[in-house]
């Protein structure tokens, strides 16, 4: 007998004991549940412009929190050592562990250091959304905020119970060809797109794109990307594109991607340039 993850795309049907793609989602007792509920890799107060997230609360500093498994694999990485390699793996019982209440205390304990809330970010927070969910109401019942950084490769009943629960994502919209998803990320776009449409109806969103040379640099992805975002809506069915913001980034050679060169500078400010004709909010990053 096998037990139909329901997270992203691949739908992993898992027998009792194994784990899913992602590497945290394991089928035990005959139900999917994420083995890295409450494992903490990474903790650290940031400043809340960092995830990038520049139009919500700017100012602000906020505790993130990571833990490991991704459901993608991007070979550029910025975060491998806990997200996916095979280290994040074979160390994953060292780690912290923390629960939903203990983390929320520790958020309150630091507003008088500036804390606003807690940041779910470092690795891909929704392959264990039960965390994010539990410790997000606890955070609302403090009067402090949620946030998540995201892949946005989900299916949208995950997202449903994330309503009312997280405040505001930056979701990465890595790219804008299937081909890019497939082959080089082992992901999918459509469901990417999904996610993203349904998300700007339920909370702040940003976006964020890794240029990476020879990838998705082209000026018409660009292009396609600024204009796709540009028309989408909210709930009412009201414009709301133009004002998401949109941060383009500057690649780095790292991981398994070291056979190109960091994103020229200049390569960026020109893509930021034509980003700006279809949107009001477009920012450079790691420039």
């Amino acid at each position: 007998m096998t037990v139909a993850c329901r997270v992203c795309f691949r739908k992993c049907r898992l027998r009792e004991g194994e784990t899913g793609i992602c590497g945290v989602r394991r089928c035990a007792d005959g139900a999917v549940v994420p083995i890295n509920y409450g494992v903490a890799t990474a903790l650290a107060l940031d400043p809340i412009e960092k995830k990038p997230l520049y139009r919500f609360m700017p100012g602000s500093m906020i505790l993130s929190i990571g833990s490991y498994g991704c459901n993608l694999h991007c070979p550029f990485c910025q975060n491998s050592d806990i997200s996916w390699s095979e280290d994040a793996f074979l160390h994953a019982g060292e780690y912290r562990r923390i629960t939903p209440r203990e983390l929320a205390d520790l958020a309150v304990s630091l507003k008088c250091r500036g804390n606003i809330g807690v940041a779910f970010t470092y690795n891909e927070p929704l392959v264990s959304y039960e965390f994010v969910a539990e410790t997000s109401k606890l955070l609302h019942e403090r009067n402090m905020k949620s946030v998540m950084v995201t892949n946005g490769t989900a299916d949208l009943s995950v997202l449903a119970e994330l309503r009312d629960l997280v405040d505001a994502m930056n979701i990465d919209l890595k790219g804008f060809s299937s081909r890019f998803y497939k082959s080089v990320l082992k992901g999918d776009l459509d469901m990417v797109k999904t996610f993203i449409v349904q998300a700007v109806r339920q909370c702040h969103v940003e976006l964020t794109t890794l240029i990476v040379p020879h990838e998705n640099d082209s000026d018409e992805e660009i292009i396609s990307m600024a204009k796709w975002i540009s028309g989408l809506t909210d709930e009412d069915g009201r414009n709301i594109g133009k004002s998401i913001p949109w941060h383009l980034s500057r690649f780095f050679p790292r991981f398994r991607m070291t056979d190109r060169p960091a994103t020229d500078v200049k390569r960026i400010y020109h893509l930021v340039a034509l980003a700006q004709q279809e949107l009001d909010y477009v920012y450079p990053g790691n420039c």
